[in-house]
């Protein structure tokens, strides 16, 4: 960025000053050619019936004119020698402006050693007026004016080198925070590392490079959640194992020695080994759930939701016979993956169920509107207390109704991961007239057409 500011103002600073250079040279030569002018008009008015010859022979002083004389068309000739006494070169160009073929024009000379400007212009007669002066002092004044504008330029050059580089540290500093902090969390493995930011007020009215460094530090807070989540995952995985995996070593144990035990005794300890083997597959299945994160995107296809919600509903009621399942179902159709959405479905049903008494119902709804689709699924059970309602999609949470109740708190979880994957929003709230009512809302964006014909 220092280069590329210097060399641009550098360029710049050459045009400037190449530009002042060619104006100052031509103000100079303008006005030497005007002090001719003035002369010639003074001398043509003053000397209009002199014959030809010099006028003016002093042509080594600065004074103006120096140098002044009249020639005819035949001056300088073979046949016309006077030529050889005048001070001034005469050309062709010079004898064709006192024949009146050609106009006034300036030229430069060189007389006795000194460079000179001239102008011939027409006289009466035919004749033509030579003027000539020393140009000694348009030429210092050049030289002068390259001196100083090239120092100019050069000290502009430095300048903004200078000012180039401190500029570009100053704004490629979050750049190199960035590149220290990334290098120290690669060695650390410690995503906690920020990168230090100016003030808010700063930030605000700062550049592409600070808003860079602010979302980087946003993306290093993202991945220090998600660390932070992989990490008590694992320890609750950890912690709700350790007790089935007890179970299951200490009945493995004990059918071991069935021969110490009676029929009762060894039909009690396998049933009690394959109930714990059945625990510790949903709950080792449905922790690859959480920890997959994510939907098979290529296997969204239009799901009659009304359909598959039946058919959830007609599963759960096979699998909780003391609850009564109602169902109010409206013909819709969404883009999803049925077998997820299934499985969301079934959580919600199970949950329901667990805490409805004996002989409650659990009301299934769902409904089409302009704000888009809802599924409702309502319990009458206990509720959810104030203090359990923000924990209830978290892993591995029970409330204190729940700990005596079988499952592993993951359920939940994996419904609303279920939902985020499909865009949806799952949400849960205390009903009208006690119980829970989790409402699964999907914008209108994302469903289908309209129900396809059974």
């Amino acid at each position: 960025m220092a280069l590329i500011t210097s060399a641009a103002v550098a360029l710049v600073t050459v045009g400037v000053c190449t530009a002042a250079y060619v104006v100052i040279r031509y103000e100079l030569v303008r006005q030497l050619d005007l002090q001719l002018t003035q002369q010639a008009t003074l001398l043509a008015q003053e000397r209009r019936d002199e014959g030809t010859g010099t006028l003016y022979g002093e042509c080594r002083w600065l004074a103006a004119p120096a140098c002044a004389q009249v020639v005819t068309p035949r001056t300088g000739t073979p046949g016309h020698p006077a030529g050889k006494d005048l001070l001034i070169p005469v050309t062709d160009a010079t004898r064709q402006v006192a024949a009146g073929t050609r106009g006034a024009y300036y030229g430069e000379v060189t007389v006795r050693g000194h460079r000179m400007r001239t102008l011939t212009t027409p006289l009466r007669g035919p004749r033509a007026l030579q003027l000539a002066v020393r140009s000694d002092t348009v030429e210092q004044g050049e030289r002068q004016a390259a001196r100083l504008l090239a120092a100019i330029g050069a000290a502009g050059a430095l300048l903004a080198a200078g000012l180039g580089y401190l500029a570009s540290r100053r704004a490629l500093a979050p750049v190199t925070r960035l590149t220290a902090t990334a290098e120290r969390i690669a060695a650390t493995r410690d995503p906690a590392h920020r990168i230090e930011l100016p003030p808010e007020e700063g930030r605000r009215r700062g550049d592409e490079i600070s808003r860079l460094a602010g979302s980087f530090n946003t993306m290093l807070g993202e991945l220090e959640e998600s660390v932070a989540a992989q990490r008590r995952l694992v320890a609750d995985a950890s912690h709700e194992l350790r007790t089935p995996l007890t179970a299951l070593r200490t009945n493995a144990e004990l059918l071991a020695r069935a021969d110490r035990l009676s029929p009762a005794q060894r039909d009690r300890a396998a049933s009690a080994l394959g109930g714990q083997l059945r625990e510790v597959t949903g709950l080792v299945n449905d922790l690859i759930e959480l920890a997959r994160d994510e939907e098979p995107l290529p296997l969204v296809e239009p799901v009659r939701l009304d359909l598959l919600a039946a058919r959830c509903v007609e599963e759960a009621r096979s699998h909780w016979a003391h609850t009564a399942f109602t169902t109010e179902l409206a013909e819709v159709t969404v883009d999803g993956v049925p077998a997820r959405l299934a499985r969301l479905l079934t959580n919600l049903l199970d949950n329901a169920a667990k805490f409805s008494p004996s002989g409650a119902e659990v009301e299934v709804r769902l409904t089409s509107g302009a704000h888009g689709i809802d599924l409702t699924v309502r319990d009458h059970g206990p509720g959810i207390a104030a203090e359990d309602l923000p924990y209830v999609f978290d892993r591995f949470y029970r409330s204190r109704q729940a700990r005596a109740l079988p499952g592993s708190g993951l359920g939940l979880a994996m419904a609303r991961q279920i939902a985020r994957a499909h865009g949806s929003a799952l949400t849960a709230a205390a009903a009208d007239g006690g119980g829970a009512l989790f409402r699964l809302r999907i914008p209108r964006h994302r469903s289908g057409g309209p129900a396809p014909e059974a």
